[in-house]
Parts: C-alpha cells; structure tokens; sequence
C-alpha cells in the first residue's frame, strides 16, 4: 500500500511539472487545493492507464521496440499520455493534453522526473 501511494505521489509531481512547463498541458482549476486534488486523481488515472494498457501495447509494439532500438517507448508514453487526457475529460477532470507532439514532449518530462521521484522517495517492498 505504502508503495502505491509513494509512486501516486510521484505521478502527480511528474504531471504538475509537465503541467508547468508546457504550455499546451493544461490543469484548471480554481483554487490551489482544488488544482492538487485534480493532480492526484490524473495521477491516479495514469497509474491506472499505465498498470492496464501500457503491458498490452508494449507487447504488441516489440518488434518496433526492437526495430527501434527502443525509441517507441516515447511514442507509447505519449499514447498513454493522450489516453490518460481522453478519460480525464470524459470523467469531468480538468486536464487536458492538446497534440501528438506535446504528448511526446510530456511523456519524456514526466518519465524523467517520475524516475528522479522515485529514487528520492522511500520505496517499501514489504
């Protein structure tokens, strides 16, 4: 339990820097207390997104995977990405991704600082 709470944390922390570096990721929302409870439920819906999709896609991308000697990991982030902004909308979350291109550029932000998160915070395998 500690572990998923600790990687939601992360999510959220990856997506609020995506959110403030890229213009075109946008996060409305009134107050600051309002804003932090929306990260944490797109945090939620990209763990969630991430935990059931992404396996499929990523066995059904290998031989792209190795065509590309990796790099449709940023293509499959972004995908996960513009998912994760499509089911924000249709359950009312005000998070919203505008672009292919954008997606890539957010998926790379919040899988490096999702990476840095990690290792800074505490992981419990228990």
């Amino acid at each position: 339990m500690k572990n998923f709470v600790v990687k939601t944390i992360a999510n959220a922390a990856a997506l609020a820097v995506a959110v403030w570096l890229l213009d075109k990721i946008t996060l409305t929302g009134g107050s600051t207390g309002k804003k932090v409870g929306t990260l944490i439920v797109v945090a939620l819906l990209f763990g969630l997104v991430n935990f059931l999709v992404k396996p499929v896609v990523k066995v059904l991308t290998f031989p792209l995977f190795i065509l590309t000697l990796g790099l449709i990991t940023l293509v499959v982030n972004a995908l996960m990405l513009l998912l994760t902004s499509w089911l924000a909308d249709k359950f009312d979350v005000s998070f919203h991704v505008e672009g292919f291109w954008t997606a890539v550029l957010g998926g790379l932000i919040i899988s490096v600082v999702s990476w840095a998160m990690n290792m800074v915070l505490p992981d419990d395998k228990d």
